[in-house]
Formats: C-alpha cells, structure tokens, sequence
C-alpha cells in the first residue's frame, strides 16, 4: 500500500490531490514550502552562504549493470521501513549481489525529520550511507516518536554515534544549511522528473513504478534481463 505524499508540518496541499510539493528557496535560509527549516545543529546553525554543493548519489551494485533500480524513500515513511526489512533485502541478495542490478537510493522529505535523518545518513560518505539507512529505518518508530523537535534530534545523534561518527562531526553536518538546501532542490528536481508522488516510488530503467511486492519485482527484473 502506497503512503501518499501528503501535507504533513510543513506541507502543503497541491490541488487536484496532486499530493504536496516543495517550494523553491528564496532566501539564504533552508526551506520547505516556503517556511524556515530549524536545523538541529549546534547553536542551530541557520546561514546559507550560497555556496553551490553537489549532492552525491548513493549507489549499490555495478556500475555497468544491465539493469537500474532508483529507489525513492523518505526515512519517515512507515512502507518505507517494511520494504527495507523485506522485499529490499531479497533483491540485494539476488539482483544486486549478482552484479544484475545498480541501486540508487534517493531521499524524499515528508517534513523537516526526514531531512535531519538524510543529514545524518550523509555525514559518514558513501561508505556508511547505507549502513546509517539500515538503522534509520530499523529504529523508525523510536526516533520519530522521541516527541520534541531537540529529542528527534538527539535521537538521530544517538544512531550516528552507533555509525562510528563523533559529535563534531555530527553537530557540523546538522548545522549544515547549505547542504539542507541542496538536498531539498535535488529532490525537488528528482521527484519532477520521474513524477514521484508516493513512497516508496521506484524507477526502472526510467519507467516509474509505485510499491510492489518481491515477485512483482522479479517479474520486471527478469523481463528486462532476458531470463
């Protein structure tokens, strides 16, 4: 069952049940439909010197697989956390593993927690992303329910620290407003391209998909691969 894409916080509805969007940025501070994203960080850092950063892929598999799978997920999405302890791991043993299939996974922002918890998997680079995203959504339903905005906070240091992260680099990545409002813009540009109004939404060799169950995936998987 898909979870729609919805006003939630920060949110706002689009017309015709489109779901919700995010705003472009106007000012030097982070946004989400045109209000301030509160950054956890220390002091809660909040200047954006404008300084252009790129926002890098996180990628399993082959680079030259036969097939690519771009994953959309927001780490506060409850289908989200049930796909990642299920159907995820069947296709990583068996498509992914196998050199079959590359793996992109990309972030989705349902509210401001969602982007704290990319900020969070990102701290550690390329080779601990997957590892922080594997404890997000195992520890889902603590973290985003800790109740305050400086308890979810805590708790997403908590899983870093878990990582092998310190608090230096935790604080630095929380407070990073530039990174916030690349990530928001990335997505924003992400989600319009391939038409992304649910998660988890997945992209196939550049057809979109919404949530399937493993033998739905087999079957496309195994069509576009001949066997």
């Amino acid at each position: 069952m898909q979870q729609r894409l919805m006003m939630v916080s920060l949110a706002v509805a689009l017309a015709g049940g489109a779901g919700w969007w995010f705003t472009q940025p106007t000012s030097s501070t982070p946004t989400v439909a045109g209000q301030e994203i509160v950054l956890p960080g220390a002091a809660n850092a909040q200047e954006s010197t404008g300084a252009e950063v790129v926002v890098q892929e996180m990628v399993l598999g082959e680079a030259d697989a036969p097939v690519e799978v771009i994953e959309y997920a927001s780490y506060t999405c409850p289908h989200c956390a049930t796909f990642h302890s299920g159907v995820f791991k069947d296709l990583k043993t068996d498509y992914i593993d196998t050199g079959k299939v590359k793996f992109v996974y990309r972030e989705v922002y349902f509210d401001r927690y969602g982007l704290w918890g990319s900020m969070i998997a990102r701290c550690g680079g390329d080779d601990r992303f997957f590892g922080i995203t594997d404890i997000l959504y195992e520890q889902q339903s603590t973290w985003t329910r800790a109740g305050s905005e400086a308890a979810i906070a805590d708790e997403l240091r908590k899983i870093g620290r878990i990582a092998g992260l310190d608090n230096d680099q935790l604080e630095a990545c929380l407070s990073d407003g530039d990174k916030a409002r690349a990530l928001i813009e990335w997505y924003q540009a992400n989600a319009e391209e391939h038409g992304i109004n649910s998660t988890p939404s997945f992209v196939i060799d550049g057809q979109t998909y919404s949530n399937m169950s493993y033998s739905e995936f087999q079957e496309i998987l195994n069509d576009r691969l001949g066997s």
